[in-house]
């Protein structure tokens, strides 16, 4: 398949690198599903390509380690009839995955202190709550 993949803006894996496989499909298709390959597995070897960065391989190998077998991505669509729309199915599946393992990561929080208003609003809360369960309980007569 010789179409390029883009993930993000700045970062497109060219077709070369990406391998698909055809297979049966289960599912929807009448007596068209036992004599159609309309499944697709594409596959993407995240390990050892060298579009990817290093610091963003490392980033997308660290957070796919459970997806990945021997530094590859594999992704399946056989939801559609056509095998043409189960391409694009899984084109789509391997370009969100890659973008979210290269985003970078969040900001880390910085802890904040509650404000003293805040404070004695939490604590007139606890008061007030503890004096409606005082008010409930009997004399124990």
């Amino acid at each position: 398949m010789a179409d390029d993949l883009r993930v993000t803006d700045r970062l497109v894996i060219p077709g070369g690198e990406l391998r698909e496989r055809f297979s049966r499909s289960s599912g929807p298709g009448g007596q068209g599903v036992n004599t159609t390959d309309s499944r697709v597995e594409l596959s993407y070897d995240v390990g050892s390509s060298p579009t990817l960065p290093e610091r963003l391989r490392e980033r997308a190998v660290e957070r796919l380690a459970g997806r990945l077998v021997d530094g590859v991505l594999t992704v399946t669509a056989s939801e559609h009839r056509a095998q043409l729309a189960n391409r694009e199915a899984a084109r789509a599946r391997l370009a969100a995955l890659l973008r979210d393992a290269v985003a970078a990561p969040p900001p880390t929080r910085r802890a904040t202190k509650p404000s003293r208003g805040a404070k004695e609003r939490r604590l007139a809360e606890k008061k007030r709550r503890g004096q409606i369960k005082q008010l409930r309980r009997g004399d124990g007569d």
